[in-house]
């Protein structure tokens, strides 16, 4: 099952999925109000994903990667 099939079938929004969702924004092929009206999701929910999406991808790229604990201090 492709990405694309496997997020048209989503039951349960794991991780992996909203990692999915997420990606298919960034690459431009879908927006956030797209992807909410179609998946039943609100663009506030979604854009929730994404900030914590490349939150992680910054901290994953620091030299330093700061604690989880830290970050949600933040």
């Amino acid at each position: 099952m492709t990405e694309k099939e496997e997020l048209e079938n989503v039951q349960r929004w794991t991780a992996k999925r909203r990692v999915a969702l997420v990606l298919t924004i960034l690459r431009g092929e879908t927006s956030a109000s797209e992807a909410a009206r179609k998946h039943g999701l609100t663009v506030a929910e979604i854009e929730d994903w994404q900030d914590k999406f490349l939150a992680g991808a910054e901290n994953s790229l620091r030299s330093r990667p700061r604690e989880e604990e830290a970050m949600k201090d933040e």
